[in-house]
């Protein structure tokens, strides 16, 4: 049986299975479900999400899957707008604008 851990990942928790030795997809598919997770706590459907963040559908959706890798720095933009987003909808931010 796997071990289950908890990333707070950019103020988003996320549980994930540990790595088992020797596994060479790992990263990709902790990425992939990192961004389901991210994507999921938005409360978006895919298309929708894929049209906020302003990225093609099919590029969205290899990601999800783990067809396709992404930089660990555009996930973790991802995750802070999510937050963003999230606090704004809460009240706990303010835009400020000029």
């Amino acid at each position: 049986m796997s071990e289950k851990a908890i990333y707070d990942f950019e103020g988003i928790e996320i549980e994930y299975e540990k790595q088992t030795e020797g596994d060479k997809d790992y990263q990709r598919r902790m990425s992939a479900y990192a961004f389901k997770q991210i994507r999921e706590k938005s409360g978006m459907s895919r298309p929708e999400f894929a049209e906020w963040l302003g990225i093609p559908y099919r590029t969205m959706q290899e990601w999800e899957l783990g067809r396709r890798s992404m930089t660990d720095y555009v996930l973790r933009l991802i995750a802070y707008k999510v937050k963003m987003e999230d606090l704004l909808k809460k009240g706990e931010l303010k835009y400020v604008h000029d």
